[in-house]
């Protein structure tokens, strides 16, 4: 599913909704009103059955409403959520909110959104419901600018809270005059019905031989929008009236009298039954067992926890690709890769009879274990050319991690297993927005697992670095001595090598130099004889920053290359970042600016293609402090500001190199002398006024971006036909009048129009004018860029 995101002057993005990819069908008034209470009350939650619509609706309220926010219209999806104990983690990662402090995750997202003035929709509250209500109150009563946008089968239950009942699609009055065919279809419930069989038969049209049937089909569904759809793809191999008869069989077996008196859900538990009857038996299982995974899933997984006991390995893709067909599975694009994803109703369908079937165990137990080799997998493929594509992987996982971890530490016998997947994913947890969240399962599975193993000594100097980039070295330093213990009385040398890694940090961190040096000397002919060139890497970088602190530039020099060879050889491009940053300080203090920006730079665009934060933010200090010594003072100043807003959103200013702390306080000192305080102050919110994207161009182009020609120039993703309706849509032009203008059928135009809107990420005709103008003005002008997505 497309996204539609927007730039902020202080963070990366104002927001994130997704784009819509099919016509959102009717509710004026509903919309209307869910609008009219979102501008009287602060908590607007919209109730109703599942399948009603209430996530559609309010994500078409929210993105009506942007305009009104300045910081952003935010989703939060809570479907794949299982723990309230996880509830202000995940609201924090959903507005990208990176804290890397010890800082409980509510207090950080209390402070964040302090002065913000924003949305949150929070979607699927229904399982959480005590802790939602709690959530919202909290963020409310600190944030008098926020506004919840909430959908739940029941209201939240809180102080000043406005609730909206979602009904079915609207259907005409069964007591009422006959409706023509037009007005017929024009019925929301039966608009909807039209469109989504359109999809899948183009063409298709309420005509006077089927609109009794369709009417029919619609009224037997109780106008729920889910049932609709699902029902819809039934037209691939039946008729109308063929539809009809089945929905007729199954509701008579289900209710043996009125049809009146049965409650909605009832009636949507009814078509998923029969959705369910409609496939074949290996469907079923697939189906079933597929509902054991968190958020979405890929092939490969599905191969590995679905397969066996009635399905062959090989015989998943083709019965995903039927699910896909019956839209029980819904088909994700990332990338280079395909996803899929379950809806929470048919995935907690499909649990129940996972359930009943006496397979849930084991299948849970399958899908805990793939995790567990997927992140052990991920650790060992952490060091070569793979890299990227592991982090990014590891976080599409994510929800399916967080479950492995949750069924790990629910059953004591697996609180093992546990410990090592949360330890096998430190760099998941501190190159994403987790670093927290992994502290916690750290936490708890060393809690769980007192015994001197090697995977409890290998948790603790994996939490120990997650401590020390929370400044938290008291704690890292106790968990390292215990990790040194072990590794002595087990005879482990890696873990030897890492406790010494880790010590040497906090050492350096406390200003103990000597101490630290010799630690990490200790830590680089450990790794040496261990032959482990993440660790070697690691160790050879922080010597090179403690000799380049002490005034050893010949050894912090020759330290560096000596990273760099050890990653080029293995084609790694993180740790080669890290070490290109590390020798751009030490080529700074010898006076080589030039030479120093320009190993910052390098080092700065890696880093954001992996979006790094800690890694940006010392990437950027670096270039302010060059900045100043070039007596470049404003763009220093702006650098700084910068930096500021950069160092808010992790939770810690050079969190895990508190040593260089001394150069940002030199520098900002000399800044402002140099400046004035007066127009120091007027640089530096400049520079944190500046969108993540200007910022991080400004940093690398040196030359401060002006309105929104700030991104690199993209070929348009359309091809030449949808290109031509853009530009029909940009002169105003409707639907039908872009059908009769190219001779096309309305439908298809409506298709094109459907298929520009996700390539651009967009959701309304207006978006697509201005991209247009953009274009169109960029075809004319040498030189001149277009615009970020706009919003």
């Amino acid at each position: 599913m497309g996204a539609v995101a927007t730039g902020t002057p202080t963070g990366r993005q104002t927001g994130w909704l997704p784009a819509e990819v099919t016509t959102f069908v009717g509710r004026r008034h509903e919309a209307a009103e869910a609008k009219r209470m979102l501008s009287a009350s602060r908590l607007v939650t919209l109730t109703g059955v599942g399948g009603v619509g209430k996530t559609r609706l309010a994500l078409r309220v929210a993105e009506d409403a942007r305009r009104a926010f300045a910081d952003g219209v935010w989703l939060v999806e809570l479907a794949a959520l299982e723990t309230p104990d996880l509830l202000a983690q995940s609201v924090a990662e959903a507005l990208e909110v990176r804290d890397q402090s010890a800082r409980p995750p509510l207090d950080v997202l209390v402070d964040h959104l302090r002065d913000k003035q924003a949305l949150i929709v929070l979607d699927n509250c229904e399982h959480l419901i005590q802790g939602c209500a709690l959530l919202a109150d909290r963020l409310l009563r600190a944030a008098p600018r926020l506004r919840i946008l909430a959908t739940s089968r029941q209201a939240l239950g809180t102080a000043g809270e406005q609730t909206l009942a979602v009904p079915a699609l609207a259907l005409p009055h069964v007591a009422g005059p006959r409706l023509s065919t037009a007005a017929l279809a024009q019925c929301d419930g039966v608009r909807l019905f039209v469109e989504r069989a359109g999809a899948i038969l183009p063409g298709f049209a309420v005509t006077e031989s089927n609109r009794d049937a369709v009417e029919r089909v619609c009224r037997r569904l109780d106008g729920i929008p889910l049932g609709i759809e699902l029902a819809a793809v039934r037209l691939r191999v039946l008729s109308v009236q063929q539809l009809l008869d089945r929905l007729d069989d199954r509701f008579r077996l289900l209710t043996t009298g009125s049809r009146s008196v049965l409650p909605r859900h009832q009636t949507l538990r009814a078509l998923i039954d029969w959705s369910h009857e409609l496939c074949t038996e290996r469907e079923r299982l697939l189906w079933a067992r597929v509902s054991v995974f968190a958020g979405s899933l890929d092939l490969e997984a599905a191969e590995a926890v679905c397969s066996g006991d009635g399905i062959d390995r090989e015989d998943v893709l083709d019965l995903v690709a039927e699910l896909v067909d019956k839209s029980v599975l819904l088909r994700e694009e990332h990338d280079t890769t395909v996803r899929y994803r379950m809806l929470d109703t048919l995935r907690q369908y499909g649990r129940e009879r996972l359930a009943a079937s006496g397979e849930e165990p084991d299948r849970l137990r399958r899908h805990r274990d793939y995790y567990r080799q997927l992140a052990a997998d991920a650790r060992a493929a952490l060091f070569g050319p793979a890299q990227v594509q592991w982090f990014t992987r590891l976080q599409l996982e994510h929800a399916n991690l967080r479950s492995a971890l949750e069924s790990s530490f629910a059953e004591p016998e697996e609180t093992t297993c546990g410990l090592g997947i949360a330890a096998d994913l430190l760099y998941h947890w501190i190159t994403s927005y987790y670093l927290g969240e992994g502290r916690r399962w750290l936490d708890e599975g060393l809690a769980a697992c007192p015994e001197p193993t090697e995977v409890r000594a290998r948790a603790l100097w994996t939490n120990s670095w997650l401590a020390i980039i929370q400044s938290d070295t008291k704690a890292a330093a106790a968990m390292l001595a215990e990790s040194r213990a072990i590794g002595e009385r087990l005879g482990l040398a890696p873990v030897l090598a890492y406790a010494a890694l880790y010590s040497g940090m906090v050492a350096m961190y406390r200003g103990d130099a000597p101490t630290a040096i010799a630690l990490y000397e200790e830590a680089v002919a450990r790794h040496r004889a261990t032959g482990d060139p993440v660790g070697l890497a690691l160790a050879l970088i922080r010597l090179s920053l403690a000799h380049s602190f002490i005034g050893d530039s010949p050894r912090a020099i020759a330290l560096g290359e000596e990273s760099l060879e050890v990653c080029d050889a293995y084609g790694e491009g993180w740790h080669r970042a890290y070490t290109m940053m590390a020798l751009g300080v030490e080529v700074w203090r010898q006076g080589d600016t030039a030479r120093a920006a320009a190993l910052e730079k390098d080092s700065l665009v890696f880093n954001r293609s992996l979006d790094d934060p800690l890694g940006v933010g010392v990437n950027l200090e670096v270039l302010a402090w060059i900045a100043a010594t070039d007596r470049d003072y404003r763009r220093s100043a702006r650098l700084l500001g910068v930096v500021r807003t950069v160092w808010q959103s992790v939770g810690a200013s050079l969190s895990g190199y508190g040593h260089l702390v001394h150069y940002h306080d030199e520098c900002e000192a000399d800044v402002a002398r140099a400046l004035g305080r007066s127009a120091y102050n007027a640089a530096v919110k400049q520079g944190a006024r500046l969108r993540y994207d200007q910022a991080l161009a400004y940093a690398l182009e040196d030359e401060l971006p002006t309105g929104e020609a700030s991104v690199p120039e993209r070929p348009s993703p359309l091809t030449p036909r949808e290109t031509e309706i853009a530009q029909l849509v940009a002169r105003g032009l409707s639907n039908k009048e872009i059908a009769a203008t190219l001779v096309i059928a309305q439908r298809t135009a409506e298709g094109h129009i459907e298929h520009i809107l996700s390539k651009l990420g967009f959701n309304s005709r207006a978006q697509v004018a201005v991209w247009v103008a953009h274009q169109d003005r960029a075809a004319l002008t040498d030189g001149e860029r277009p615009p970020d997505d706009p919003v």
